[in-house]
């Protein structure tokens, strides 16, 4: 067995041993294992049937981390992409009225596209087109987005039909307890402890045990401490694989807007993370990129088939880079991590959503440090992405978002007489948003 993993993994040759791999892949759970309870909550918001989106979120976790352990040996873990879930659920499900089943669909197509795009190199000359401030812009407003719908699970932030929104009651235990949690989550966070947001999902759970609530408390008494994974038959090959084709005039935007998330939030990880790892060449590029996007592409679509929104490589695999991982053992690790989980579905059931809000927004607002990439002496990457950041919470939808950052750079290029500035391919997207919007095209 030692040999197997020895020869599979190339352990010696990464300077690491199998110890120092499971605990990587420990830590890497612990950090991002909140997405079991977060996923679920979010997906429910939808219209999806919450029965068995547990196992479907560890299932979908496992399936990725396996894909890209096998086809690039990087330590890097994957699960249904924060950010990507609530695109799903809130802009292509609610605002844009997508039925569940076909917002499915959608990401079914996504993931195969992006395998196409990663397995022919044309992902690279996309990337490449797309000018930086978008980029930078739609992945921290994205952040803002999700920190907004976190503050709204609070209710910390409430509608007013004079301000359309306003302060919520902080007289209230349980929004008391979410603004807590959001302090105590941030403090663990600072203070570099492992597993930070799980810790804080589990302080915020025990808590709602003693917190009165309706006729009872806010955390309900767990029917047991163990249990069999729940089915997931309402959700497997419950989507419709022919929306996207039968709509694709209303559809179009969203599969390219999940597309472009998904692909630039894909490159950032997997730089960083890389970067951490020492897994870069001397060019500073990442060998298996290709593999790695291929990797993440499939585990979408595979997510889409069993029941989820798009899956993609985590930050958090960061955290077992820290402490050591440095081959696909790691990841190996966390996928046996998440299988295990299920058995734990009963006590995972009863967390409550004020135990759940604080996570949400604490990923948001670590989605928002690329903010500070941006050049803020550059006035149209400015204009660009401040009109992004504030689309996306104010309209409720990351596909507007993205589409009025992409009008507002194109017009001031072309304002300013720096036409030969704008790739073809940022035009021609720009000037698509804008006649959706001019002939109304939704």
């Amino acid at each position: 067995m030692l040999a197997l993993l020895e020869k599979t993994f190339q352990l010696t040759k990464h300077k690491t041993s199998i110890k120092t791999e499971v605990l990587a892949g420990l830590t890497t759970f612990a950090a991002m294992s909140y997405i079991l309870v977060v996923n679920p909550s979010i997906l429910g918001a939808s219209g999806m049937p919450v029965e068995g989106l547990i196992t479907v979120t560890a299932l979908a976790a496992c399936i990725g981390c396996l894909l890209m352990a096998s086809l690039t040996n990087y330590p890097i873990a994957l699960a249904p992409g924060m950010g990507l879930n609530a695109f799903f659920a809130f802009t292509i499900c609610l605002t844009r009225e997508v039925p569940w089943d076909a917002a499915l669909g959608i990401v079914f197509w996504n993931g195969i596209l992006f395998v196409l795009l990663s397995v022919t190199g044309v992902r690279r000359r996309i990337a490449d087109s797309i000018p930086a401030p978008l980029k930078i812009a739609v992945q921290a407003g994205i952040g803002l987005f999700i920190a907004f719908i976190g503050l709204k699970n609070a209710e910390l932030i409430v509608d007013n039909p004079a301000t359309f929104v306003t302060l919520g009651d902080l007289s209230q235990a349980p929004t008391l307890l979410a603004l807590i949690g959001i302090i105590l989550t941030v403090v663990l966070i600072k203070r570099q402890i492992p597993g930070a947001i799980l810790i804080s999902v589990v302080a915020l759970t025990l808590a709602g045990l003693f917190i009165p609530f309706g006729d009872g408390y806010l955390t309900s008494q767990p029917e047991a401490l163990v249990g069999m994974p729940e089915s997931i038959s309402a959700t497997f090959l419950a989507m419709d694989i022919m929306y996207p084709l039968e709509n694709f005039a209303r559809t179009w935007d969203l599969i390219f807007a999940l597309l472009f998330v998904n692909m630039f939030d894909t490159i950032g990880t997997l730089i960083g993370v890389s970067r951490k790892a020492k897994l870069l060449d001397d060019k500073g590029k990442l060998p298996k990129m290709g593999n790695a996007m291929t990797a993440d592409a499939a585990a979408s679509a595979v997510g889409a088939v069993i029941g989820t929104s798009p899956v993609t490589s985590y930050v958090e695999s960061a955290a077992g880079v820290s402490s050591g991982g440095r081959t696909g053992l790691t990841s190996v690790v966390v996928a046996l991590c998440f299988l295990l989980a299920l058995f734990l579905t009963p006590i995972m059931k009863v967390i409550p959503l004020m135990a759940t809000t604080p996570a949400l927004i604490m990923v948001g607002i670590l989605m928002m440090e690329s903010i500070r990439q941006l050049d803020f002496d550059d006035l149209t990457a400015l204009a660009t992405a401040s009109v992004t950041l504030l689309a996306m919470p104010l309209t409720f939808s990351i596909s507007e978002g993205i589409a009025l950052g992409f009008i507002t750079y194109v017009g001031i290029k072309l304002g300013g007489g720096h036409y030969r500035q704008i790739s073809p391919l940022t035009g021609v997207l720009a000037l698509i948003f804008l006649l959706r919007y001019v002939f109304d095209l939704k």
